[in-house]
């Protein structure tokens, strides 16, 4: 059972570490967001136990970013944030369960086991907007029954956008999760791709699915333009 601990208190961090290596765990641990999102992105977990209060990325913006990159491991957020709305917010961006410190350690390792034994929510097999569609598994891209050609980047930025169908995202949003949370180029990059894109799912399809939301970024149409 393999966990990616995230947590930057450097104390309790171990003391959890070697409990759930003596209780059978294999453990990973980080100690800021953006290693976090590095090493889930790079490697496999059964769960990942995710601080809130975190260096460089809070465990929020963790979560944001794994979710919109597909990448459904289970996550408990273990926080010294006990509100209702801290508790609201992590469900709302893809936590599957949310433990207050102090904490039982007891009781941690098993919600652990409860979440590796539920597994991962069931990722969305296919994404729809109208005629367009993004198959996830085969990464394949069609509009109107006829198979698009995409650079992988351009593949990335589509399903960032399918994903989030309906909402209005900004160049920063889709830097930071179609290219890399550290990105620091020039942001027209952002610009470029979207032309590159419409012109292979739009204009030849007479479509207008890609939208420009002026001042504030980009939305795709769910309905496909």
């Amino acid at each position: 059972m393999r966990v990616l601990m995230v947590e930057d208190e450097l104390r309790l961090a171990d003391t959890v570490h070697r409990g759930l290596t003596d209780a059978g765990f294999v453990v990973e641990l980080v100690h800021d967001g953006e290693n976090a999102v590095w090493a889930a992105t790079e490697h496999s977990y059964d769960v990942i136990v995710l601080d809130i209060m975190l260096p460089k990325l809070n465990g929020y913006r963790v979560l944001e970013l794994l979710r919109a990159r597909g990448i459904w491991t289970p996550v408990l957020m273990l926080t010294a944030k006990d509100g209702e709305y801290d508790q609201t917010d992590a469900f709302d961006l893809g936590a599957d369960d949310y433990l207050t410190k102090p904490f039982s350690f007891l009781v941690l390792v098993a919600r652990l086991r409860a979440l590796i034994r539920r597994g991962g929510p069931e990722r969305p097999v296919v994404l729809i907007a109208g005629d367009l569609s993004l198959d996830v598994a085969r990464r394949r891209v069609e509009r109107n029954g006829r198979e698009i050609t995409l650079t992988p980047r351009e593949y990335g930025l589509l399903e960032f956008l399918m994903r989030h169908r309906g909402d209005t995202v900004s160049k920063t949003e889709i830097l930071q999760n179609v290219w890399d949370p550290a990105f620091d180029g020039d942001p027209n990059v952002v610009e470029v791709y979207v032309r590159y894109l419409r012109k292979k799912i739009d204009t030849p399809f007479a479509r207008h699915a890609i939208e420009t939301i002026r001042g504030m970024g980009y939305r795709l149409n769910p309905e496909g333009g």
